[in-house]
């Protein structure tokens, strides 16, 4: 949030905090919920950069379109084998896969 918008809102009364803040969230939780958005916009990254559809990089993974689907909107975590499997089809680190920086 810009800081204008920011102190506007506090200076009419309103409380201005995070998400994690809102929802109660531990830090272990809201450390979870970022890493599984940063899983699915990488994800989604590797494979808009090589031009896939889903259906194409689930058939060379090994899994259903609807698996590749859930984790690019973080609904779901890959498994261990899902995820060894994606860095070696887009070939990179599994810790690669799992943040936020730009395909090769």
């Amino acid at each position: 949030m810009k800081k204008a918008k920011h102190d506007r809102l506090k200076k009419a009364g309103w409380k201005v905090g995070s998400t994690a803040e809102f929802l109660g969230l531990t830090e272990e939780e809201a450390a979870l919920i970022e890493m599984k958005l940063a899983l699915a916009h990488s994800l989604r990254k590797h494979r808009d950069a090589q031009n896939l559809t889903q259906e194409q990089l689930a058939r060379g993974v090994g899994v259903s379109r609807l698996a590749i689907h859930n984790v690019e909107r973080g609904k779901a975590v890959p498994s261990v084998s899902l995820a060894l499997r994606l860095a070696r089809f887009f070939n990179v680190s599994v810790e690669r896969i799992f943040t936020l920086e730009e395909p090769q």
